[in-house]
């Protein structure tokens, strides 16, 4: 990075709490400064600042704060900042109005329609970016050859369109002109099928444009892709954020004469490169700060460990980011930032919530890490604030912080040094309740030390940071023990040997300057400029001719782009990539073909094809090799190399390395003596065996005992790791290993295999662990409704379970161990005409097991290794044998879901395997039970503290509850609590008989229902498992619609009665108001298409939060089909999808709206509605009002409007129109109460997820 002209180069990363900046000085000498990134007292802004302050230094002149700097010693400033995240959470951005396609008003308050927190009975929801919409009267659909619609135009991806309404500028113009008298200046545009049809977006541009807006971000150009929900947060992101980043940048030029005219300035955007500071805004500078750090370990760990691959660990104070690199960046291309869904590239840096600043609690017998953090202010305990104890806290107890090496900035008076004393008594007041617990719990034990309970929680932070890293590599095949840990950022030296040790790695990577490793990353950095637009061509040989002609053009552009600023050609290089996916699927990955050159049967730019097999064969564990590739978008990534290199590395020390002092740390087995190293003083060399410690001036990095530190070459900390010394472990319960194996569970049933994150054909599920043995098989077995006698989930859903072979001498070895189960949500088991998913018959009147598709009460998938294709194939077949019935019309697509979760519990069989072998069978076996006993002390101690609370109030130990279903069946509910013994009975008696159509609910779906309810009112995150139900005896009467007979029609079962149930549970415990109660399921389908949606409605209001709108609701989370999705793939129009204003009912706290969904036909076929509280209305509580009834109509070409009642098929031709309102939630409390709502109790900071393995938890939870 040296510079030949005799100029400063700089790279800075300007963080929320710090701004770390990197400094080449003209000698090739490196300066690195850490400043806090906020001081007004002293100066303006950070970074400029921080260059002052070097510049001062190294030219020995002094350089005032309040004149501008002299920037001719500058070459260039590469800078990463948080800027546009800190506006994004704090919700700090432009003043931005939405203009939407006339009937989509809500449609991004809507987003998806699924809930992020599946049992926050309150739903928290962030809020939109817009204080205003504005709907545009225009439309334009996809062209379908219908009579009449005039000449078709041809969109960007080849598609032909119908202009069904032109632009209505007139009426527009006055409308913005109303924003601009109301001070809004920025815009966002978001118009349906812009992605491939912009004309109408660029009019409504040029327009506001010309009215003098400063800002206007169109969709289509923000990102041209398929899916108006996403792009349309993304366009809002874009003109939300963009004017803020732009004055923070003409704010940052101002500091310096001449505005920096000569100086290259460049910022890093979030897909890890760089762009000159007139182009850095929106939605693309999100993860500007982390990204750094990511390219600084691809550029120096990578580089060094010979290739390896890496896992990048960055541990702060709130979050820990965990990324993954292995010759070539990561990316996706659809991500959530602060509940905002953002399409644009973006390093896949997955962030969790879990960092020093964690806070440590101890609950129902379990140590909880997070992930409510302490934050900055208060801080940790040791702050000395009067914060609360965290992770930090549990490391300086244990001796391995180091308070004299911290500057003394704590305390009120932000003088003192960290405090000791105070972590030991926060922490002691932790230790008293674990102590409790293991003296008078279930399984008496002897007491833990302090230091005992401090490293039980250090060892439940690395496990719960070793879960993101196992869902990165496990879940796409990749072997994490192959990987180098390369460990950056100020927390994580105290943590990466154990991580890395845990993980089966061999090797941690600490860079010499890890604690500015984000500011090294934009030194070593690229410019980089993407071109990208959407296709719609099959990947087949007579279009490779027009792919590559795309390509080059994309990468004309991108040369031409890079070349104009400065780039000569040899340093510019371009990567091509096609977006592809299995016609049919939602499953599109971006494929680059660098490792796949040329073939005679492949585009000039590489075999794209064979890369697509190679990484979905290595993802989800098959392909499909007779279904149609489709191209949903090509794109060119180019890039001009910048040439910088690092010159400072440090020379060889010779002589063994000083001591600066001796310390006593805290490891299993009690203190050690340990050695203390300073960072600075170490050369290339230098030996160094744990336990010791290594500290700079910005972190502190643990060496444990076994493993040996040694400095490199460049000289950066290699760590080899030594192996665990085996120690034994006993099957009685140990609440820090039964917090270590809670997390190893759910490493596995989060899912081993993200078959059901890409949601392949149906709305598929997701792998969950079955927490059985071979002693306790509550739950083994398979388990395929609909039949009322089995567990169950929905019906015509099915689980596929997978055996762990026995691995206990002297068992038979027929018997398994355990099972692992893949659940899996398929809408097309067997199917009628109508496209009626689990209900095969021709009338929604259907009364019996028989004509609710193919049955699986237990069926042997695979044999001796051989799936039975054959025998599932007939099977799916055989109800089209029953009159009036089909079977199955998507076999190709069941069949391959089916190998999906017979693929992921392979994999999972696997992870259980290996968790036998490094503990033991009978151990993994024990905690499984002591999982589940956890969970049933969950229970008891939610059901004794509502006991307690009703007792004080000089209230019965009794409640009830009762609601009907439309057709006046009652659900009733008697729940009798027994204090001492913290259980209940739970008496449905007086339920109705069981009934002649499809709304029978088999036991389980109830039980199911039940341990939902008991997870919402316990209110904080636990085991869900069987051990739920323990301490509840259920009473169902035989017979009744919640216990049916075994021949009984139960397809309205799970997606109807279950919601009422929660209805009545919840209202018998006076949680909150009842819900929409329904799931609004809508089928429609021909000889040749068949397609199932549920639609959202209005949450309940409760205690404290006003209802939730258009959103779904206890016992479903499905995502709904995004409108653009919709209309290109099914012969239908969707011409309004908004909330039901009003719907909600009234009270102290209001319940939510429902939604409005209109949907024109354009093809004949057959309609079937499934709901319910058309009838009865969501009730309200404690005087608050009931919610508004839903309503389905049924609106002719000719006009005549028909009531369809909540269940019924309707044969529809085209022109008629569907139009569904869905009902409100209940409100809660008095609507004509004067007191004010109490204000909302103080949230702790928790700080959002981000990345891949987050948004495979929420697909997970979206069913």
């Amino acid at each position: 990075m040296g510079s030949p002209e005799g100029r400063f180069h700089f790279a800075i990363d300007r963080g929320g709490t710090f701004t770390d900046v990197f400094a080449q000085c003209p000698g090739g000498q490196v300066r690195v400064l850490k400043l806090l990134s906020e001081d007004p007292a002293n100066y303006a802004d950070a970074p400029t600042e921080g260059i002052r302050r070097i510049l001062e230094q190294e030219a020995g002149m002094l350089l005032p704060r309040d004149r501008p700097l002299d920037s001719s010693h500058i070459a260039s400033i590469r800078m990463g900042t948080t800027v546009a995240t800190n506006a994004l959470l704090e919700r700090k951005g432009e003043r931005v109005a939405l203009l939407v396609t006339r009937g989509f008003r809500d449609l991004l308050h809507i987003g998806t329609q699924a809930r992020g927190d599946l049992f926050d009975l309150a739903v928290p929801m962030p809020e939109v970016l817009y204080e205003e919409v504005l709907e545009v009267d225009e439309r334009v659909v996809l062209h379908r050859g219908e009579a009449g619609t005039g000449t078709p135009v041809k969109g960007r991806t080849g598609d032909l369109l119908d202009v069904q309404q032109p632009v209505d500028l007139g009426t527009l113009r006055g409308k913005l002109e109303g924003l601009l008298s109301r001070g809004i200046r920025s815009l966002a545009v978001v118009l349906m099928h812009s992605y491939t049809w912009a004309q109408h977006e660029q009019q409504v541009g040029a327009l506001a444009r010309e009215l003098g807006f400063s800002h206007v971000s169109l969709s289509s150009e923000a990102m041209p892709m398929v899916r108006i929900v996403p792009r349309g947060h993304t366009a809002c992101a874009d003109a939300y954020l963009t004017p803020a980043i732009q004055r923070y940048v003409q704010g940052f030029r101002r500091g310096f004469q001449g505005q920096l005219k000569d100086v290259q300035v460049l910022f890093m955007r979030s897909d890890g490169g760089l762009a000159p500071m007139d182009a850095f805004g929106g939605s693309r500078a999100v993860l500007s700060g982390p990204a750094g750090g990511v390219v600084g370990y691809s550029a120096t760990t990578y580089q060094q460990e010979g290739g390896q691959p890496v896992i990048g660990f960055d541990m702060g104070g709130t979050s820990t980011d965990v990324s993954r690199y292995a010759g070539e960046f990561e990316h996706v291309f659809e991500a959530t930032t602060a509940g905002v869904t953002l399409q644009a590239p973006q390093l896949d840096i997955n962030t969790v919530a879990a960092g020093g600043g964690s806070r440590l609690f101890f609950r129902s017998g379990l140590f909880v890490v997070g992930p409510e953090s302490a934050g900055a202010h208060p801080g940790p305990a040791c702050y000395r604030k009067g914060g609360p104890v965290t992770v930090t806290d549990a490391n300086l107890v244990l001796g391995r912080l180091l308070p004299a090496s911290f500057p003394c900035i704590f305390g009120p008076g932000e003088d003192q040094p960290l405090s000791p004393e105070a972590s030991r008594k926060a922490l002691e007041a932790v230790a008293t309740e674990v102590n409790s617990f293991l003296t008078n719990g279930p399984c008496p034990a002897s007491p833990l030390s302090l230091e005992e309970v401090a490293m039980g929680f250090v060892r439940v932070a690395n496990e719960a940071m070793c879960r993101p890293i196992r869902a990165l590599t496990q879940a796409r095949g990749h072997d994490p023990s192959a990987h180098v840990l390369a460990c950056f950022g100020g927390a994580g030296g105290q943590h990466a040997c154990a991580i890395a040790r845990a993980l089966g790695m061999d090797t941690v990577h600490i860079h010499r300057h890890s604690g500015l490793l984000s500011a090294l990353g934009l030194a070593l950095a690229d410019v980089v400029h993407e071109a990208q637009e959407p296709c719609s061509l099959l990947y087949a040989p007579e279009t490779f001719m027009q792919l590559d002609q795309r390509l080059s053009r994309l990468e004309e552009q991108c040369v031409d782009t890079l070349q104009a600023q400065g780039f000569p050609r040899s340093q510019i290089s371009t990567e091509s990539f096609l977006h592809l996916r299995y016609r049919g699927t939602d499953c599109a990955l971006m494929v680059s073909a660098h490792q796949h050159p040329a073939t005679a049967r492949s585009p000039r730019a590489g075999d794209f094809g064979a890369a697509f097999v190679e990484r979905y064969m290595r993802e989800f564990g098959f392909v499909i090799p007779e279904r149609p590739v489709v191209v949903d978008d090509v794109r060119v990534r180019g890039t001009g190399r910048s040439g910088l290199r690092l010159e400072d590395a440090p020379k060889a020390q010779t002589g063994p390395p000083r001591v600066d002092k001796m310390t006593q740390c805290y490891f299993e087995g009690g203190y050690q003596e340990t050695p203390v190293y300073l960072l600075g003083e170490l050369g290339y060399g230098h030996k160094l065996h744990g336990p010791c410690l290594i500290i700079d001036s910005n972190s502190t990095i643990l060496v444990e005992p076994g493993c040996q530190a040694e400095v490199t070459e460049t000289g950066d900390i290699r760590i080899s790791v030594g192996a665990e010394v085996p120690g034994t472990m006993g099957t009685q319960l140990d609440p820090i290993q039964l917090s270590i194996f809670s997390h190893r569970f759910m490493s596995i049933a989060d899912g081993p295999h993200p078959a059901a994150h890409s949601h392949l054909h149906q709305h598929q599920g997701a792998p969950r662990l079955l927490l059985c043995s071979l002693w306790a098989r509550w739950g083994a077995g398979v388990q395929c409704p609909p039949h009322p006698c089995t567990p169950g989930c929905h019906a015509g859903d099915g689980a596929v379970p997978g055996a762990q072979p026995s691995q206990c001498r002297g068992q038979p070895p027929a018997r398994p161990d355990c099972y692992h189960t893949g659940v899996l949500a398929g809408s097309d088991a067997a199917c009628f005409l109508c496209g009626q998913p689990r209900a095969p018959c021709r009338h929604w009147r259907h009364h019996t097991r028989l004509h609710e598709g193919a049955v699986f009460l237990s069926f042997k998938l695979v044999q001796g290794g051989v799936f039975q294709e054959e025998a599932v194939t007939e099977a799916l077949r055989a109800p089209g044998k029953v009159p009036n019935c089909s079977g199955t019309r998507n076999l190709h697509d069941n069949l391959s879901d089916l190998r999906a979760q017979v693929a992921a519990n392979q994999k999972g069989i696997q992870l259980v395997g290996e968790l036998i072998g490094q503990y033991g069978l009978d151990v993994v076996q024990a905690y499984m039970g002591h999982i589940q006993a956890n969970a049933e002390l969950a229970v008891r101690d939610m059901l004794r503290a509502f006991g307690t609370s009703r007792q004080a109030r000089g209230l019965p130990l009794e409640v009830s509850s009762e609601d009907h279903m439309d057709d006046g069946s009652p659900i009733c509910l008697c729940v009798q609590i027994n204090l001492s013994q913290g259980s209940a009975v739970f008496d449905f008696s007086g339920t109705g008989p069981e009934v002649f159509g499809n709304l029978n609910a088999p036991r389980a779906i109830t039980l199911s229902a039940l341990i939902y309810c008991l997870r919402c009112l316990v209110g904080r995150d636990i085991p869900l498992n069987q051990g739920c139900l323990a301490p509840v005896r259920v009473v169902i009467p035989q017979g009744s619609i919640l216990d049916p007979s075994p021949e009984a029609a139960v397809v309205g079962g799970n997606v109807l009665t279950s919601q009422r149930v929660v209805d009545v549970i919840l209202g018998a415990f006076g949680a909150c108001a009842a819900s929409q109660g329904c799931m609004n399921n809508v089928t429609l389908g021909n000889a040749h298409m068949g397609y199932y949606e549920t639609v959202a409605g209005g949450a309940g209001a409760g205690p404290s939060w006003h209802g939730r709108s258009g959103v779904h609701s206890h016992m479903t989370n499905t995502r709904i089909t995004d409108p653009e999705i919709l209309e290109s793939r099914y012969p239908v129009i969707l011409r309004r999808f908004e909330l039901r204003r009003g719907s909600g009912g009234r009270g102290r706290f209001r319940g939510g709206d429902g939604v409005t969904r209109e949907l024109v036909f354009r093809e004949e076929a057959l309609l079937s509605v499934l709901t319910e509280r058309r009838a009865f209305r969501p009730y309200g509580l404690h005087g608050g009002e009931p919610g508004a009834r839903g309503l389905n109509l049924l609106i002719r070409k000719n006009g005549r409007t028909v009531n369809l009642g909540g269940k019924t098929s309707v044969t529809v031709y085209p022109g008629d129109v569907f139009c569904l309102h869905t009902p409100g939630g209940g409100g809660y409390g008095d609507p004509e109460d004067p007191a004010p709502p109490p204000g909302s109790p103080p949230q702790a900071l928790a700080f959002p997820e981000h990345g891949s393995v987050y948004e495979y938890r929420r697909a997970q939870e979206a069913v």
